[in-house]
């Protein structure tokens, strides 16, 4: 018997689901703020549902994949551990200094420095310095080394990050410090620039490397505490943890660089919807993960999803390269709320999983969109999470009237209808970023709408945005959990390395050879079959004169001198997919800055026929809701065991276990081959 486990925490939700038998079993459990708890009652609602004992259950599990929320958390709410930076004499307010006032803000009352990830008391500096071409301009001494790490311990640091100029065109330095800290203070973590991201730019590098080490002991204490609670239950697969560039590695090697888990679990959606999109024949797909605190958004080309090179995170610049992925404070547990200007909002604060919305009945008392689609009568009360779960629509209706209703004049009703239409609106907003802004038509995809509140907004989403199709997986409320299983092993290897085309090409190619045998020595110690193993040489090049970069895949084999015109038009055509036909400076030179080794482990795809927890016996029941599109009062037929009917027409309501799919007036409902429901609206473009 072969058990597969995928497990997405959220910030209100831990997602589960199990492989079994070709069928899936799939669970919910509320997250906890150790992380551990809530993953273990996840698991417990899958080993119950799964009908196996719970030693049967965890020797039976032989690939056990997780996203998770520590680090997006930590980030998101600056609330790391106690870092101190090393750097070269002279270059202590680098991080200070960031990128002077080059911000998106327009007015400079609102421009604000970064946030601070290091105090300035606690940025150390080193006496030493390499210049660009890697030459040891300061040798760095063994004293100098010992009473830069003294002076950062006695600051009270519990990991210290260590980002020194040019260090990754010589890490000699670097390396120094690290055998230091490995022989004097192998207790406390530390992260080494040169090792993270040898990439140019030492900004971001520096951002990136201070980031890493200031996660590295939560994570640890995290970690720690979930492998012993699960090896106490039997459990002997590796832990394998998604990474923010869209593959996954296993919790050993996560754990040298914790900052790559930042949206891990979001990227378990995408990764799903991908395999979803390849199934059901579409090429274009909108992705929209709405759980109880966020909507992840991304688009997928091609079969290929976005990777943005250096990624913002929590406000900062990095140097990673991190799936594109739109996110924004409207959940499920979004607070609805009046500012002081008297106009309504919804999020981005949310009521979490505890209190929760008002209706949980926990002592919540805010309202949150969950609130208004109960009271829209588009949530049945009874049966929240299969009925698990008991919602109180007079706690919803009190929270709406004293927080909505009444400051701006209106009844519950028209207060509910009006959180729906704002968190809609936001929502196709942020979906229009990643298409219209980026010179795509909505129109030309399907959308993709997961997590467990997504199925209420999907149709109104897609209708606002123009997409005439969507679906919605069977397993929606756990998909990211489901997408999980189903992603690659990624290991990337990245150097800058200056080379313009009037160099020989044996010099790129060396580059490349030796980044290549690091992700072959990657392969071998993750096991990954040769029959799976895919190598992609990537290279980040732009005109000479310019600032950023775009990435650009070379062909494979050895580079030589005849495949320069071959990658200059590459690029070409990678930067005028990006910028627009036309806009290459081709009378210019081009530089090529970041060689790059993507090595790809693939999955072995499980196709699931069943899915165990769904109810299979068709059951038709009537409620009143108001329609969020036409504000109108309607009547409307609610379907439980869908699959057995296999076709409706709107509007109504298809009740799961675990999510309720809204399909609206002159919309037509589904079910694909797979099972998952397939929506088309009527078409108003």
């Amino acid at each position: 018997m072969a058990l597969h486990v995928g497990i997405d925490v959220g910030g209100t939700f831990t997602d589960a689901v199990a492989v079994l038998d070709d069928r899936t079993v799939r669970g919910k459990a509320f997250s906890t703020k150790d992380v551990t708890t809530g993953i273990l009652g996840a698991l417990a609602v899958l080993q119950e549902r799964a009908g196996l004992s719970e030693e049967e259950f965890y020797r039976a599990v032989d690939r056990f994949v997780l996203g998770n929320t520590i680090v997006t958390n930590a980030v998101d709410e600056q609330k790391y551990a106690t870092v101190a930076l090393l750097t070269t004499q002279g270059f202590r307010d680098t991080m200070r200094i960031a990128r002077s006032a080059r911000t998106d803000e327009r007015d400079p009352h609102k421009m604000l420095p970064p946030p601070a990830i290091v105090e300035r008391g606690r940025i150390i500096e080193v006496a030493e310095r390499v210049d660009a071409h890697g030459d040891v301009l300061v040798p760095l001494r063994a004293e100098a080394v010992a009473a830069a790490v003294d002076a950062a311990l006695a600051t009270g640091a519990q990991a210290i990050a260590v980002c020194l100029l040019w260090s990754f065109r010589n890490p000699a330095h670097e390396q120094a410090i690290g055998r230091y800290l490995q022989e004097h203070h192998p207790d406390v973590p530390f992260t080494l620039s040169s090792s993270l991201t040898p990439v140019y730019r030492e900004y971001e590098r520096m951002v990136t490397t201070a980031l890493d080490a200031a996660v590295k002991p939560l994570v640890a204490s995290h970690f720690d505490h979930l492998a012993e609670e699960l090896r106490a239950r039997g459990l002997r697969a590796r832990v394998q943890i998604m990474q923010v560039h869209g593959g996954f590695l296993s919790v050993e090697e996560t754990s040298k660089a914790p900052i790559s888990m930042f949206n891990s679990g979001p990227v378990g959606g995408v990764t799903g919807a991908r395999l979803l999109g390849r199934q059901l024949g579409r090429r274009r797909v909108l992705t929209a993960d709405m759980g109880g605190t966020s909507l992840d958004a991304a688009a997928i080309m091609d079969d290929e999803f976005r990777l943005l090179p250096r990624a913002e995170i929590g406000g900062l610049p990095t140097s990673l390269t991190v799936v594109d992925i739109e996110t924004i404070g409207a959940g499920g547990g979004s607070a609805a709320w009046v500012d002081g200007r008297g106009l309504l909002r919804v999020g981005p604060h949310s009521t979490g999983s505890t209190p929760g919305p008002a209706c949980y009945g926990k002592g919540g008392s805010r309202p949150a969109v969950t609130d208004a689609a109960l009271v829209l009568g588009l949530i049945n009360p009874g049966y929240y999470l299969g009925g698990s779960v008991e919602l109180y629509e007079d706690l919803a209706r009190e929270a709406l009237r004293e927080h909505v209703a009444e400051p701006l004049g209106l009844t519950e009703d028209a207060a509910a209808e009006g959180v729906y239409r704002l968190a809609t609106s936001q929502m196709a907003n942020a979906l229009r970023k990643i298409t219209v802004n980026r010179g795509h038509d909505p129109r030309e995809f399907t959308l993709v709408g997961f997590g467990g509140a997504c199925g209420l907004f999907a149709a109104s989403i897609a209708a606002e945005i123009g997409v005439s199709e969507l679906v919605i997986p069977r397993n929606a409320a756990v998909f990211s959990a489901y997408g999980l299983m189903h992603a690659d092993s990624v290991f990337s290897a990245v150097r800058t390395s200056p080379w313009t085309m009037q160099q020989p090409a044996a010099d790129l190619d060396r580059e490349f050879q030796a980044l290549e045998r690091r992700a072959r020595a990657w392969f071998d110690t993750e096991g990954i079959p040769e029959d799976r193993r895919e190598l992609y040489r990537e290279a980040d090049m732009k005109f000479v004169g310019q600032i950023f970069e775009v990435t650009t895949r070379l062909g494979g084999g050895t580079f030589t001198e005849a495949d320069k015109d071959e990658l200059r038009a590459r690029f070409i055509a990678d930067y005028e997919s990006e910028f627009g036909a036309g806009t290459a400076w081709t009378e210019t030179d081009i530089l090529l800055v970041n060689s790059r080794v993507r090595a790809i482990g693939r999955s072995d795809v499980q196709q699931v026929r069943q899915v165990a927890d769904a109810d299979e016996s068709h059951a038709l029941l009537r409620r009143s809701i108001l329609e969020p599109a036409t504000g109108a009062r309607t009547e409307v037929e609610v379907h439980r065991g869908f699959a057995a009917l296999a076709r409706a027409k709107g509007p109504c309501l298809l009740e799961e276990p675990d999510t309720t799919v809204y399909v609206p007036t002159g919309a037509t409902v589904e079910l694909t081959d797979a099972g998952h429901f397939l929506i088309r609206l009527e078409s108003t473009h």
